[in-house]
């Protein structure tokens, strides 16, 4: 459980930095970007190991390159529970769960 809340509020802070990078990604304060990062974590838990088998040829075709739609179509679903958290486009979404990718990579490398 204790693992469970570190992540959550890791990827807050992800989303925080993410928010300042991105241009169509905005969070309105650290409450709303603790409630994106509980959303993300629910919607990753229970939407994409369904999402990765049920596109699964795809992804094999692309060399895994799917996977990155993927997590941008998971970030605007997140978007869309969230009331303080907007994405604004697939483009945006996209850039967006590539940084959080590339982020959360290297903080499990240097943790």
């Amino acid at each position: 459980m204790e693992l469970f809340v570190i992540q959550i509020v890791v990827v807050a802070v992800l989303l925080l930095v993410v928010a300042r990078i991105v241009p169509g990604i905005e969070v309105d304060g650290c409450a709303n970007a603790l409630l994106a990062g509980l959303a993300l974590g629910i919607i990753n838990a229970l939407l994409k190991p369904l999402l990765v088998v049920l596109t699964l040829p795809i992804t094999v075709l692309t060399l895994g390159l799917f996977l990155l739609v993927i997590n941008a179509l998971l970030l605007r679903l997140a978007a869309v529970f969230v009331p303080g958290f907007r994405v604004s486009g697939f483009l945006a979404a996209f850039w967006g769960a590539l940084l959080l990718s590339i982020f959360s990579f290297g903080l499990t490398l240097i943790f």
